[in-house]
């Protein structure tokens, strides 16, 4: 399930992080904007500096990390201000495993603009993801409550999967169906839906997310801890060929994980 919400989410995302790149869609974040900037608005250095931005998207994308960084150095010369580079910066931080930069870059972000919607989402993945998901929800809160943020199904889905981390599964559920509202076809978010049945004992509604799952993506995609997810709940629903039908899945595609290992023990209530 962790897996899976990564790759979508964070965003993060992310999927598990990949999501968080969404910070670099949004207009550049500015220190004392109260307006939403605009092209004619840019001086000749802002624009350079989002044309870097870009090219370190580009590189970030592909893998190449240092070069991105050197793209953001370039950006960050010709506007000291450009909250998003900063952003931008920590995402790629993330990717290297350098989690204390990660974080300085992302106070830095959001100390020039401390209500951005992208920023605010990215942050609260960062940190759902290591180790502080009560600080997580506050910032997740932040995004939404901006109007002009136009992903919000992302930190409705983030925060569902960071409620389910704290087992606060009342606050999980009602994310996740804010999410599904927005982003129906989200696999992280159905799948995060099951979870939420599944740990009330509510197996027929667990079944019902996995149905939607198992409609909207493949079963190649799915990670071992959803497909073992999806086994326990078609046990306690009884159907046994629904499960036996995923245990094969399990083992063709995920033969060396330990939900695989749990499955052939018989391990349906751990």
């Amino acid at each position: 399930m962790r897996a899976l919400a990564q790759r979508c989410s964070l965003a993060l995302a992310a999927c598990g992080l990949a999501a968080l790149l969404s910070a670099c869609a949004s207009g550049p974040g500015r220190s004392g904007q109260s307006e939403l900037t605009t092209s004619s608005d840019q001086t000749s250095a802002q624009k350079r500096a989002g044309i870097r931005m870009q090219l370190a998207v580009g590189y970030y994308e592909q893998g190449q990390q240092e070069v991105a960084l050197d793209e953001i150095k370039l950006a960050l010369q010709a506007d000291p201000d450009f909250a998003d580079a900063y952003g931008m910066r920590a995402l790629i931080y993330v990717a290297m495993g350098q989690t204390a930069l990660a974080e300085d870059n992302f106070q830095r972000a959001l100390k020039l603009a401390p209500n951005h919607p992208d920023l605010s989402n990215n942050y609260g993945s960062f940190l759902c993801e290591n180790g502080h998901p009560a600080q997580a929800i506050a910032y997740f809160e932040v995004a939404l409550k901006n109007k002009t943020y136009q992903s919000p199904g992302k930190a409705l889905n983030n925060a569902g999967a960071c409620s389910l981390k704290m087992k606060d599964y009342a606050s999980a559920e009602s994310y996740l169906l804010r999410a599904l509202q927005t982003m129906p076809d989200v696999p992280a978010t159905n799948a995060n839906l099951a979870r939420v049945y599944y740990q009330r004992r509510d197996y027929e509604r667990a079944g019902f997310f996995i149905g939607r799952l198992m409609k909207i993506t493949t079963m190649e995609s799915l990670t071992a801890d959803v497909l073992w997810l999806a086994i326990k709940v078609q046990h306690k629903l009884g159907d046994v060929g629904a499960e036996a039908g995923l245990a094969t899945q399990l083992r063709r595609h995920h033969s060396a994980s330990p939900e695989y290992a749990a499955y052939q023990r018989g391990a349906f209530d751990e």
